[in-house]
C-alpha cells in the first residue's frame, strides 16, 4: 500500500489514497487494518500494547478488535484532511508515519499521552545507543557525550558507529533528521 492518507470527518475514520479514492475506514477493510496493524507493531510497540489493553474485551470478535486498535491509533495521531502530505507513506524505508497534532480535549490529562497519542518510535537501538546520540542530538561532541555518560570516548565513538551503521547513515545530520522523523527524543509536551 502506498500513501495513504487518514483523517477524521464527522467522527468517523477515513482513508485517501494517492489516486484521490476516498472510502470509510471499518471492519471489513481487513487489508488496511492488517497493514496498518503491523506497521504498529513493529514501529510503536508501546502503543500497540496499551491498545491491546484498552480495546481487551473486544477481543473475541477479531476484525472489530484490530479495527478498534487501528482506528484508536489513526484518530489520536491523524486529524482533518490536508492536501500537502500523505499521513503514511509505504516508499519510505522505514515505513514512517508523518504524525500530526490532533486538536484533542483530554491533551495534557490523558495518560496515553506520547504513549498512543505521538509515540515514540521503536528504532531498534539499544538503550546505551540512544543514551550517547541524545547527547548528539543535543548538541554536545563525542567527548562531552562520554564525560556526561561517565563514559570512555573509544565507547561513545563505538555506539555512534555501530548507530551509524544499523541505520544506513553516514552523517549526525541524517542522524538528526532520522530522530526527528521518528520523534525519539522529542516529548510531547
Amino acid at each position: 500500500m502506498e500513501g495513504l492518507e487518514f483523517y477524521v470527518f464527522e467522527d468517523e475514520l477515513w482513508c485517501k489514497t494517492t489516486s484521490g479514492k476516498n472510502f470509510i475506514v471499518d471492519e471489513t477493510k481487513t487489508e488496511i487494518v492488517k497493514y496498518m496493524l503491523e506497521k504498529i507493531r513493529n514501529r510503536y510497540p508501546e502503543a500497540y500494547s496499551a491498545l491491546e489493553s484498552i480495546y481487551q474485551s473486544s477481543s473475541p470478535n477479531q476484525p472489530y478488535y484490530q479495527y478498534l486498535l487501528m482506528r484508536r491509533f489513526c484518530k489520536c495521531n491523524f486529524c482533518s484532511l490536508d492536501a500537502t502530505v500523505y499521513d503514511v507513506e509505504d516508499v519510505d524505508a522505514d515505513g514512517k508515519f508523518n504524525f500530526e497534532k490532533v486538536e484533542c480535549p483530554m491533551r495534557g490529562e490523558c495518560p496515553y499521552e506520547g504513549v498512543i497519542c505521538m509515540p515514540k518510535f521503536n528504532s531498534n537501538l539499544s538503550a546505551a545507543e540512544l543514551r550517547v546520540m541524545e547527547q548528539l542530538y543535543r548538541g554536545k561532541s563525542e567527548q562531552e557525550a562520554a564525560k556526561e555518560l561517565f563514559s570512555s570516548p573509544n565507547t561513545v565513538h563505538q555506539h555512534v558507529k555501530s548507530v551509524y551503521v544499523k541505520l544506513g547513515i553516514h552523517r549526525l545530520a541524517d542522524f538528526i533528521q532520522y530522530a526527528n522523523r521518528n520523534n525519539l527524543f522529542n516529548k510531547l509536551r
